[in-house]
């Protein structure tokens, strides 16, 4: 565990420390099996144990943590190949969904095109291979997809999930890089949402997801059984 101490913003701290918590398990700087004593979270992040203590039963509600021992203490849990084929399921069908509604949205003047800059940063977070700005580019172009298609409860349904899909993608681009294709995929969609398309668009967002989680699938199974 670490044992800087970090400043946290005078917020709510169970917020805080649960968002410090996940990016350190997502990021992969915090392993699975990683004890998470109350203790030293606390010390760390210059708190009291009752924040901590919340922020760990919400990790716990979102699959991140698991218990560790019967006294209650809680550890990182491991990646889940069939949980992220689960999430892939739903995910498909919503990105669908988005796709759809936000070429229609575009067609008929709704919303805007998407931002053809959305695919330049993410070629250039390709080129450059660091992997936060990999990871936060292709967020951001499925939140602007999910931001056009006019529906409010997408990203909200998806939220708490996403941060399964970027802990597999963190472990993924560590290990493999980036699989082909996938911003050639993003372009293809925006061209289509743009254009109007919303046939298209939803079959490209459906395709898009589904392939995404076969790549991480099988490569976290591969990883699980070397």
């Amino acid at each position: 565990m670490p044992d800087q101490i970090v400043s946290l913003p005078a917020v709510d701290l169970v917020e805080a420390v649960y968002r410090a918590v996940a990016a350190q398990i997502v990021d992969g700087r915090l392993a699975a099996g990683t004890r998470l004593r109350q203790e030293e979270l606390a010390a760390q992040f210059a708190v009291s144990r009752q924040p901590v203590l919340q922020a760990l039963r919400r990790l716990a509600t979102d699959g991140l943590a698991i218990e560790a021992d019967r006294r209650g203490t809680l550890e990182v849990a491991a990646l889940d190949a069939e949980r992220l084929v689960e999430i892939y399921d739903v995910r498909a069908q919503l990105d669908g969904l988005a796709a759809r509604r936000a070429a229609e949205r575009v067609k008929g003047g709704r919303a805007r095109p998407l931002d053809a800059a959305l695919l330049e940063r993410g070629r250039l977070a390709l080129d450059a291979g660091t992997l936060a700005p990999l990871v936060e580019t292709d967020v951001a172009f499925h939140n602007a997809v999910y931001d056009a298609s006019g529906n409010r409860l997408i990203a909200p349904l998806l939220r708490s999930q996403w941060m399964h899909v970027e802990r597999a993608m963190c472990a993924s681009l560590r290990t493999y890089g980036v699989r082909d294709g996938v911003w050639d995929e993003h372009a293809a969609m925006l061209q289509a949402i743009n254009a109007g398309d919303g046939r298209t668009a939803e079959r490209l967002a459906r395709h898009h997801a589904l392939h995404a989680a076969d790549v991480l699938v099988a490569r976290l199974r591969e990883a699980r059984a070397a």
